[in-house]
């Protein structure tokens, strides 16, 4: 079993549904994947940062989960990233109401000694500069580096970008990044163009339309569970990045057809993830839902077909 290093915020959320909203919670890319990937008992480390009013509780829920958290920085005097959204009816759009970056504005991560030789590096999503320099933290390259991003990073910082898709192995994104990164309405063309930037393999996410995988000239499509509630979206594409790579160093094979497998994975756990308010379904998920739910993706995908 490989070592997973997991670079993401921990933070607090207040989220607005049409279901209903929230005072300050758990939330944090780092967070969410952390979750996500413990659920294959794999050695991995969280490396954030946070201030002085993020509650004991919340570290000790991670260190439940076996999640190392001794690259979680503490500053005692400082406040923790906090983020508020208010999601509109389709529950695919939202409206950012307050980002208070805080603590994290100065964030300069330090990865732990003993997960330097970590085999599996997942860098959530942040500035692409910041990314690279946990990558340049690394006793020798990983066998898998996995890079999530955004938009804005494209408005604001797209040469560092750039550079740091260089390093990578798995881009994950959104079809609509993925349109912005590339300037190409086919997803197709889109992943192909990604590819000659780096990464061997593409996962761009479609949201309640399920995920591609791109791969040299494979492409393998996962759909998404469809769900009776979804309460918030918020955190679903980190617990998807988090249940790929908690697969994936589980099982230390990296190739395309294993990743088929890690995207199923990814998909079934952020099904479970938007059927609560942020982590309160990841935190209570048990093995038996996930291998229930796994079998209906199961059901839902295949099918016996004669062809000439």
């Amino acid at each position: 079993m490989s070592k997973l290093v997991i670079v993401g915020t921990v933070a607090f959320d207040a989220i607005e549904t049409p279901f209903g909203k929230t005072d300050k919670i758990l939330g944090g890319a780092g967070t969410f994947i952390g979750l996500a990937a413990s659920n294959f008992n794999v050695d991995s480390s969280v490396v954030s940062i946070v201030g002085g009013d993020f509650p004991q509780e919340y570290l000790n829920l991670l260190t439940e989960r076996n999640i190392d958290i001794s690259g979680i920085e503490i500053v005692k005097d400082g406040k923790t990233f906090f983020w508020s959204g208010k999601y509109h009816n389709d529950m695919n759009s939202r409206d950012t109401l307050v980002t208070e970056l805080n603590v994290l504005e100065h964030f300069n991560p330090v990865v732990p000694e003993n997960y330097k030789d970590a085999e599996v590096v997942m860098l959530g999503n942040l500035h692409p500069s910041v990314q690279m320099g946990v990558l340049n933290q690394m006793n020798k390259k990983p066998k898998l580096v996995v890079l999530d991003t955004m938009n804005f990073w494209m408005d604001c910082a797209l040469e560092e970008l750039h550079n740091t898709i260089k390093h990578v192995d798995v881009i994950t994104i959104n079809d609509e990044e993925a349109r912005q990164l590339t300037g190409e309405y086919s997803l197709v063309v889109a992943a192909r163009k990604i590819h000659k930037m780096g990464p061997k393999y593409v996962v761009i996410k479609k949201g309640e339309h399920g995920a591609l995988l791109f791969h040299d000239d494979d492409m393998f499509y996962a759909p998404a569970l469809p769900l009776e509630n979804v309460f918030d979206p918020t955190g679903a594409g980190d617990t998807f990045a988090g249940g790929f790579t908690g697969f994936l160093a589980k099982t230390e094979d990296y190739s395309f057809e294993n990743m088929k497998k890690a995207v199923i994975y990814g998909s079934t756990l952020a099904s479970f993830c938007v059927e609560k308010f942020g982590t309160e379904r990841m935190v209570n998920l048990k093995t038996d839902e996930v291998q229930k739910r796994l079998r209906q993706f199961k059901q839902l995908t295949q099918f016996e077909i004669e062809l000439k």
